[in-house]
């Protein structure tokens, strides 16, 4: 009989290492391991060597970056999209289209089952998940740090690099690890280790080597620089007059933004599944690109429709946030969202700064800004009469006057 397989995600380090010689021996099974290629760069360097040697049938690298860019990044941002008001969530966003891949290999190589590492304390394995439900509900999931057997056989990561080392596994890993990292095209991730701490101060100078893709603010440039945005229907399409794909803007202002020390968050979120966790992030790119997409919304979306947009931000976010890409909630909300951007169309201008993104100009061919309305000259249109705005007021204040008269008279 052919032996069942299994498609594992497979990062290459420690973890998904062991994890790939576990499955292997527990489950008697073929382990096909799968890596995207999502903008990780030189952590990519020797994977198929390494997955091989470990014990993989077969090893699927898959560039990802344009759709990632295309159908993940950039429908994100067109809602606005930004957890508990810090989190322009890189690591959640990627997390359903890895999903996809998987299930998607799965069923082209006759897999029964695909497997994770991520940890049974964190929001990837929800995300993982319930992605793989929604796409393929017959094939069966694995999570190694949710098995007691696995667990008992590595409560630290010292059992681990010993079970390395005893297979022959090639890894370099040490028993001391200041913190973890998650890097791809929209930003990189830092938490546990000494970031469980949230007194400790990442920022501080004896730190500053800790962040990959910017300088600090106290390092950028003495000199701002100024850089051009143009959008179509809510996507950023051009910068500096270069017209680009959703990939190549994101590499441009991921440079950009590192350059000028931009997108550097510290937060303490709640994760889905139940608990404080202190992360750091550095959102170059997406941050610039964030700012942007909001000035040009200023100048061409429809007050009420922006304030419904607005009013589903929460929801959308936490929806990313918690794994629900593909459920029709979701799908839904895009919908809406895909709608209310047919008019964000224009270019933005920004001065980039020692970590700050200052506004320095915004037009578009269908802008709702109307300087003969807006003057506080003489309306040479006559299209707004002041003295309307007395009745505007009574009309507003009528219910306020009821209301104190109410209490007024109860006193």
């Amino acid at each position: 009989m052919a032996k069942e397989k299994i498609v594992l995600a497979y990062s290459g380090g420690l973890d998904t290492s062991v994890i790939l010689k576990w499955l292997k021996e527990t489950y008697d099974a073929e382990i096909i391991a799968f890596t995207a290629d999502i903008g990780q760069k030189d952590e990519l360097d020797g994977l198929e060597e390494k997955a091989l040697a470990t014990g993989a049938s077969k090893v699927y690298i898959d560039d990802l970056r344009a759709e990632f860019a295309q159908d993940f990044i950039f429908p994100m941002f067109q809602s606005g999209a930004l957890y508990e008001g810090q989190y322009l969530l890189g690591t959640s966003i990627a997390r359903p289209l890895i999903a996809k891949r998987m299930v998607e290999i799965a069923r082209a190589e006759g897999a029964t089952a695909i497997a994770h590492g991520a940890t049974g304390k964190g929001n990837d394995q929800v995300r993982f998940e319930l992605a793989a439900a929604a796409l393929a509900p017959e094939i069966k999931v694995i999570a190694p740090w949710r098995i007691e057997e696995f667990r008992n056989q590595f409560p630290g990561r010292a059992e681990m690099i010993a079970y390395a080392e005893e297979h022959g596994i090639p890894v370099k890993a040490s028993a001391a690890k200041p913190y973890s990292t998650d890097r791809n095209l929209l930003h990189i991730s830092y938490e546990s280790g000494v970031l469980e701490d949230p007194w400790f101060d990442p920022s501080a100078p004896e730190n500053k080597d800790m962040y990959l893709l910017s300088v600090s603010p106290e390092d950028a440039p003495d000199q701002a620089e100024y850089i051009e945005l143009e959008f179509e229907q809510g996507n950023c399409i051009a910068l500096n007059g270069e017209r680009l794909s959703p990939l190549q803007v994101m590499e441009k202002l991921n440079e950009l933004g590192g350059k000028h020390g931009i997108g550097r968050v510290d937060m303490v979120e709640n994760r889905f599944v139940g608990m404080k966790s202190r992360g750091v992030y550095e959102t170059p790119g997406g941050t610039i690109l964030f700012t942007a997409h909001r000035k040009m919304e200023s100048l061409t979306m429809d007050r009420e429709v922006m304030n419904l947009r607005d009013s589903l931000i929460a929801r959308y976010s936490t929806l990313v946030y918690n794994g629900f890409w593909f459920a029709p909630e979701r799908l839904a909300l895009q919908a809406l969202v895909t709608e209310s951007q047919k008019n964000v169309t224009g270019t933005v201008r920004l001065k980039l700064y020692k970590g700050n993104i200052i506004g320095a100009g915004v037009k578009s061919p269908v802008s709702l800004y109307n300087p003969n309305i807006a003057t506080m000259e003489a309306d040479p249109t006559q299209a707004y009469d002041q003295g309307d705005a007395t009745g505007f007021i009574h009309l507003n204040a009528l219910r306020l006057k009821v209301s104190s008269g109410v209490e007024q008279s109860h006193k």
